[in-house]
C-alpha cells in the first residue's frame, strides 16, 4: 500500500484535489475532520484541552466552541503549539487505525492524508510520497474571502502565519498548480494519480 501526504496553504484547493484523487480510487482521509472528532465530548483530545484551556472554550452543551479556541491560541506560538501537542497525537492514532483498515482490504491501494501542517509538524516523513497543492497568494486570499466569511486582514494573518508555499514545494514528489480551471486542476490530478499507480505496479 502506498501513503501519500496532501498539503498546501490555505484556501489553495486541499480538499478539491483529495475529492479528485477519492474519485480515482484513493482512500482519502482528512486530518481536520478528525481533529474536530477528537474534540468532540468523549473524544481523545476534549478533557486536557479543556483542562489546559478552561472551561471558557465550552459552550452550553460541553461541546468546545472552536472559534473560542482559536482566539486562545491566536499569535501566541506557545499556545498554539500546547494545543497541538494535545491534539496530534489521537489525530495521528485514528489516522494509522483508518490506514491499517483500508491496507487490510486494499494491500495494493493508495492512501491519501490531507492536512494543512504536514509539513510543518514533520509529519510529511510518515509517507511515501507528498503532493503540494499551490495557487497565487491572490487567488488564495479570493477563495478564502469567499470560504471563511472573514476578513481580508484575518486571511492575510492566516496565510503570514504558516509556512510559506515555496518551502512545501521543494519537499514536494508532486505540485499541483490550482490557479488554472477546474478542468486543468483535474488533469494534473488525474497524470500525479497515475505516477502513483505506475509506483505499486
Amino acid at each position: 500500500m502506498l501513503r501519500v501526504g496532501l498539503t498546501g496553504g490555505l484556501a489553495t484547493g486541499k480538499s478539491f484535489v483529495g475529492q479528485t484523487l477519492a474519485d480515482l480510487g484513493c482512500c482519502w482521509i482528512r486530518a481536520d475532520e478528525l481533529g474536530h472528532r477528537v474534540l468532540e465530548p468523549g473524544g481523545e483530545a476534549h478533557e486536557p484541552v479543556v483542562r489546559e484551556f478552561g472551561s471558557g472554550i465550552l459552550r452550553e452543551d460541553g461541546s468546545i466552541d472552536r472559534k473560542k479556541l482559536a482566539g486562545e491560541v491566536f499569535d501566541n506560538p506557545e499556545r498554539l503549539a500546547r494545543l497541538n501537542s494535545l491534539v496530534h497525537p489521537p489525530v495521528i492514532h485514528l489516522q494509522e487505525e483508518m490506514i491499517a483498515e483500508f491496507a487490510a482490504h486494499q494491500p495494493d491501494g493508495i492512501v491519501v492524508v490531507e492536512a494543512a501542517i504536514l509539513v510543518e509538524t514533520g509529519s510529511h516523513r510518515r509517507f511515501d510520497r507528498l503532493i503540494v497543492v499551490h495557487c497565487a497568494e491572490q487567488q488564495q486570499i479570493q477563495r478564502a474571502l469567499r470560504r471563511e466569511g472573514a476578513s481580508r486582514e484575518e486571511v492575510l494573518a492566516r496565510i503570514c502565519r504558516q509556512m510559506p508555499l515555496e518551502e512545501k514545494v521543494r519537499l514536494a514528489d508532486y505540485v499541483i498548480d490550482t490557479s488554472g480551471s477546474k478542468e486543468e486542476t483535474v488533469e494534473q490530478v488525474r497524470q500525479v494519480y497515475e505516477s502513483l499507480r505506475s509506483i505499486k505496479s
